[in-house]
């Protein structure tokens, strides 16, 4: 079964530049185009996409809300935030907004076709790059106390949370598996524990809170 997909972009020539490379692979299908914050919410509920490739600039409601207000009702769509990197400040809003993944606009087409199917397939994806980004705008910010979360991590254990350090700062399973001496079994099974215990949704979901919970720290 193919991969539908919603672009909402307000620059036609973007869209219409992914909508040709998509029609040389026949596991995508774009099912509808949006050029406001608002026609992706209508379009969502419409069309019932698997992934909505989401611009973040946009006139009326931007991407970000866009982005939290299809996570935040019945549609199972997946968010994919596509934009530039002078916009990378706003990775940490559109995360917390629901967003599974983030990509930038200079990617090769390719490697944008690749971070959609990943996204469509459960899974997370952060732009090589922008995680640095992330952890310095968030650093910045003076809401991010460490201790205001700490709470919600009672419920690891030490190891559990050595796993969620390391997720924090991008590493694979595979990698976590090495660091820590462990099969990368055992490393899927404390990432799945997280998941189940810090009602995360993906992988970027337990980044975002090991970095609420001061575990990552900018470099």
């Amino acid at each position: 079964m193919s991969i539908r997909v919603v672009l909402a972009d307000d620059q036609p020539l973007v869209r219409s530049g992914l909508r040709v490379l998509m029609a040389d692979h026949p596991d995508l299908q774009v099912v509808g185009e949006a050029a406001t914050g608002d026609e992706a919410v209508r379009l969502v509920e419409e069309v019932d996409p698997d992934v909505v490739v989401m611009d973040i600039r946009m006139p009326g409601t931007d991407g970000i809300e866009a982005t939290r207000r299809i996570t935040a009702g019945p549609a199972t769509a997946r968010v994919l935030i596509l934009t530039t990197f002078d916009e990378d400040d706003h990775v940490y809003g559109a995360l917390r907004a629901g967003a599974s993944g983030f990509v930038v606009k200079d990617m090769a087409l390719d490697d944008i076709l690749a971070a959609i199917r990943v996204v469509a397939a459960g899974d997370a994806l952060i732009a090589p790059g922008v995680t640095r980004r992330l952890i310095a705008d968030f650093a910045d910010r003076p809401t991010a106390a460490p201790e205001r979360p700490a709470r919600a991590l009672d419920g690891i254990t030490e190891r559990e949370r050595e796993v969620l350090t390391l997720v924090g700062r991008g590493r694979s399973n595979t990698e976590i598996a090495e660091d820590l001496f462990i099969t990368v079994a055992t490393a899927k099974s404390h990432v799945s524990r997280l998941f189940t215990k810090l009602g995360a949704r993906d992988r970027v979901q337990l980044v975002i809170t090991a970095y609420e919970a001061g575990l990552v720290k900018p470099h």
